[in-house]
């Protein structure tokens, strides 16, 4: 089936209600459905322009530069592979939610949606058959960005419920788990005291007001219920993928707006980066994606070619460098590493020491010498090295970080595609440094 057929199944049906099926809801796979629909939403926090910005100065900071690659036609290509592959772990959730769906369309949503990476939308012919069959709006092709906005606070609204009902829900079964042993350790006393009076059952609706816990228990069995009524738990599987249908391909657009330009391949979109501005109430946010001829110079870019210019505002702020703290981890850090750069620290201090003489009439100057030089190495693998840890924590699978909204790092951010050797190198010359350094200030 073509995508012009399939998207012809858009158009606005006026059936009574009494024409529609039952619609089930999302039920016990809204946790899914929620981690899926914050993946949508970082992403498209982490596609703003500010985020943007920040990845264009992370792409040229000496770290990246030094540890990993100058070449931004690599750097850019290897975001947007990270980027996309973050939208198909997304997707694959929403095909799996969009076969329970009574709308034809959400249920083919994996065959759409490969068509959409391919570019088949994009050509002039299908845009027109699009155009006269299909409602673009449920596909979010064309959506302002005051639209785009909206759609994205729902799905916010819609992870953070989802995660308190979670939260809720754990807090229910516990406290179900102890009114079990409760009721099965006032049985086990009832059977020892079997001799004495027998109790009578309480009427229905008649709760022990000396147990606390029944009425913990009903007053969160009420929070549950009203958690479920907000959240994804009782939405419909059509109303639930239709509103990540329309995140993905708003992302996608996003995608080939940043990216399109410049990596072969993806479907560039006509629109400009700045029309996704919310600033530009009057630009579309996703327009309709078309494929263009690449320009013969992108493929000729020099590795220095700079694809991606700094802004004069878009400088690198210098880490602060504390002696005190960085010394404190200075043993920790030697602990944690491998027999192999131990023994290359050890071999270097000798050296070090050796050179140097011990301590001499210059212990301070030297002392400030090693200081500087350890505050240059931190300043440019600082970042590098809590990107690397962010990027682990964003990953885990608790439940703060599987509803995680806010925009995530990147591996090129990271020590992921790092050079093994000139990483190891700059660890144990850091070490090193902290080393002498606390030699001359003692």
């Amino acid at each position: 089936m073509g995508v012009s057929k399939v998207l012809a199944d858009l158009r606005p049906r006026r059936a009574s209600s009494f024409d529609l099926p039952h619609r089930p809801v999302v039920g016990i796979l809204a946790f899914e459905a929620a981690a899926a629909m914050s993946r949508l939403v970082s992403l498209h926090h982490s596609l703003a322009d500010d985020e943007v910005r920040r990845l264009r100065v992370d792409m040229r900071s000496p770290g990246v530069a030094y540890l990993i690659s100058n070449d931004q036609a690599f750097l850019l290509r290897v975001a947007c592979a990270e980027i996309l592959a973050e939208l198909d772990k997304a997707a694959v959730t929403v095909s799996f939610l969009g076969r329970k769906c009574c709308d034809p369309l959400l249920r083919g949503f994996d065959r759409l949606y490969s068509d959409l990476k391919a570019g088949a939308l994009g050509s002039p012919l299908s845009l027109r058959e699009v155009r006269a069959t299909a409602d673009l709006d449920r596909l979010g092709l064309g959506s302002t960005a005051k639209r785009v906005e909206k759609r994205k606070e729902r799905m916010e609204r819609y992870v953070a419920t989802t995660s308190d009902l979670y939260a809720e829900m754990e807090v229910l079964n516990q406290l179900e788990a102890s009114e079990k042993r409760i009721e099965l350790q006032q049985q086990q006393q009832q059977w020892r005291e079997h001799s004495g009076p027998i109790t009578l059952p309480k009427p229905p609706g008649v709760t022990s007001a000396l147990n606390p816990i029944h009425l913990e228990l009903r007053a969160q069995r009420h929070r549950v219920r009203r958690l479920k009524e907000e959240s994804l738990w009782n939405k419909t599987y059509d109303k639930t993928v239709e509103l990540m249908v329309r995140a993905v391909v708003t992302v996608f657009a996003r995608i080939c707006d940043v990216f399109g330009p410049c990596v072969l391949g993806l479907p560039p979109s006509r629109h400009q980066i700045h029309q996704f501005n919310p600033s530009h109430p009057g630009k579309h946010s996703s327009g309709p994606l078309d494929r263009r001829v690449v320009p013969q110079q992108v493929q000729s870019l020099r590795n220095s070619a700079p694809i991606l210019s700094v802004a004069a505002n878009d400088t690198l702020e210098p880490t602060p460098f504390d002696p005190a703290a960085a010394a404190a981890a200075r043993e920790e850090l030697f602990q944690m590493m491998p027999s192999g750069m131990r023994a290359a620290v050890t071999m270097k201090l000798r050296e070090c020491w050796r050179r140097e003489g011990g301590k001499s009439s210059a212990d301070a100057s030297m002392a400030e010498g090693w200081k500087d030089a350890v505050a240059a190495i931190l300043g440019w693998l600082g970042p590098v090295a809590r990107d690397t840890l962010r990027w682990q924590e964003e990953r885990t699978m608790e439940r703060e970080k599987r509803f995680y909204t806010r925009p995530r790092a990147l591996l090129l951010q990271t020590l992921h595609f790092a050079d093994f050797e000139k990483t190891e190198a700059t660890i144990v010359e850091v070490l090193v440094g902290l080393s002498c350094m606390s030699w001359y200030e003692e």
